[in-house]
């Protein structure tokens, strides 16, 4: 199966949005993927 990760600094707003975004779209169109997000900043 198919996964894709966002990765921003903080995982707090870009790459949870990108996430949500695509997730969304993912299941409009009913593609299985496993989508994620996470930061590289040590908050």
């Amino acid at each position: 199966m198919p996964s894709v990760l966002f990765v921003c600094l903080g995982n707090i707003c870009r790459s949870p949005l990108a996430e949500a975004a695509l997730r969304a779209e993912a299941q409009r169109l009913r593609l299985d993927l496993i989508i994620d997000s996470a930061g590289t900043g040590n908050w």
